[in-house]
């Protein structure tokens, strides 16, 4: 299966805040998002905007850090929002409930390479890096292999 990418250059939060939106408007349940990045890149900010945008009244969006897990009920579906930043095992892992979670909800995973070989193939992989020159811009870079996220993410560029 070959993979797609997309680099987005990301001027300053609200564009980040924005991306995340625009995203978010085009996820079913099933879906998934792996957010990489060191920790200050900017995952939990767009996971936040991106819930947010989902929810009517939007509310308060804590990072999972330490609940690990945080699950939503939006506009579109239940969301999971699950931070495996403290996470040491595949069984840690597998007691959350993610893998069917992966099947029903729309998932955002910050620190997805906990999860091995139980990423979803189908999955979103999204990569911020913080810019040297600009404590303000992120480089976002894409990847995926399932199809679908091409026309989502050509729906996002026609706006």
């Amino acid at each position: 299966m070959s993979v797609a990418k997309k680099i987005i250059l990301l001027q300053n939060p609200e564009e980040t805040a924005q991306f995340a939106e625009m995203i978010g408007a085009t996820l079913v349940s099933g879906d998934c998002l792996l957010l990489e990045g060191p920790i200050g890149a900017g995952k939990t900010h767009f996971a936040r905007h991106l819930i947010q945008s989902l929810q009517n009244p939007p509310e308060d969006v804590p990072s999972p850090t330490f609940t690990l897990v945080q699950t939503y009920e939006t506009t579109v579906g239940e969301l999971w929002h699950a931070d495996l930043y403290r996470l040491t095992t595949l069984d840690e892992i597998e007691e959350l409930g993610l893998a069917d979670a992966f099947e029903t909800a729309i998932c955002l995973v910050e620190w997805p390479d906990r999860l091995a070989d139980l990423a979803p193939s189908t999955a979103l992989r999204l990569t911020f890096e913080s810019d040297p020159t600009s404590e303000a811009k992120r480089t976002l870079s894409c990847a995926w292999s399932d199809p679908k996220w091409s026309s989502k993410l050509e729906q996002i560029e026609n706006v």
